[in-house]
């Protein structure tokens, strides 16, 4: 129980941030987490919930679309899944499915980097 707890908790430290800094990146009219800090807490915990629960089912049911892309569809299920967080959290909005892949891109480096250093400590 003891895992599933803590990896969560870097997967919402990780989707919080990765959410801020696509915000910073991307402008305020293309991404927009609010003004303040615990509109970005939120919304990573819900997108850290959506990444563990719907990405799974997600991944399997577009399997073969992954394989035959070579891996390139999973920026479209990063994207549908940034976009479901932002249906489901009104003061995170997103402008569009462009905007929702390059979101999706940067929360997933942003993801690989902070397990990266985790996984070294």
């Amino acid at each position: 129980m003891k895992n599933i707890i803590t990896k969560l908790g870097v997967r919402w430290l990780a989707s919080a941030l990765g959410l801020w800094i696509a915000a910073f990146l991307l402008g305020e009219g293309r991404l927009s987490l609010g003004d303040d800090w615990q509109t970005v807490v939120v919304a990573g915990l819900i997108l850290a919930a959506i990444n563990m629960v719907l990405k799974p089912i997600l991944v399997i049911l577009s399997f073969p679309a992954i394989i035959l892309s070579l891996g390139l569809f999973m920026l479209v299920v990063n994207g549908f899944i940034i976009l479901v967080a932002s249906l489901l959290y009104d003061p995170f909005v997103v402008s569009g499915f462009g905007v929702a892949v390059v979101a999706g891109v940067i929360v997933g480096l942003v993801n690989y980097l902070i397990s990266r250093v985790l996984e070294d400590l």
